[in-house]
């Protein structure tokens, strides 16, 4: 299995192209003379978005409002990401005590994966990602700016809203029981 170290990372940060509702998303680091583009699922995002803030939390890491980006700068917002090297099956998120930094590990899914349980194959490629605890603010943050750029939820059920509306479960008849 390739394992490849992007250690330290320079830059770290999440694209979505495309309209929202259909938009591709992808993760995009640089560091150790190397740039990759992986592609991901915005479901994989928001759920390492939520394991980042609950390793901060338990890390005792402070988020300021703010966080400084001179090393472990996020890409430009504007920045096209061009083909992925691969597709992303499994991340997971890490802490090294003793360098102090955290460690996001991102393997190869299995051909065809549409976010499937089943595990990626032996051979698959992976790579860990070395960050700082600013580049993981940061990283939070930019993340979390670019997922929010999607559709609007409805105020009614909190399901994502297509320009011509969608079909409300609560406007349905469906109303929660107390």
């Amino acid at each position: 299995m390739a394992i490849y170290e992007l250690d330290p990372v320079e830059r770290i940060g999440v694209a979505a192209v495309g309209e929202p509702g259909r938009r591709r998303f992808f993760l995009l680091a640089t560091g150790s003379g190397r740039t990759l583009t992986l592609g991901c699922e915005k479901a994989q995002i928001q759920a390492l978005l939520v394991r980042v803030n609950q390793m901060l939390e338990a890390q005792q890491v402070e988020t300021p409002d703010e966080p400084a980006l001179a090393h472990g700068e996020a890409p430009d917002s504007g920045t096209v990401p061009g083909e992925p090297e691969w597709q992303i099956g499994e991340m997971g998120l890490g802490y090294h005590e003793a360098r102090q930094m955290f460690v996001l590990v991102a393997s190869q899914g299995a051909a065809g994966e549409t976010g499937a349980s089943e595990a990626p194959p032996d051979d698959a490629p992976s790579v860990r990602f070395w960050l700082s605890h600013d580049q993981v603010i940061a990283f939070s943050k930019q993340a979390e700016s670019v997922l929010s750029s999607g559709r609007p939820l409805c105020p009614r059920c909190g399901l994502p809203m297509d320009p011509s509306g969608h079909p409300c479960p609560v406007m349905n008849g469906a109303r929660p029981i107390f």
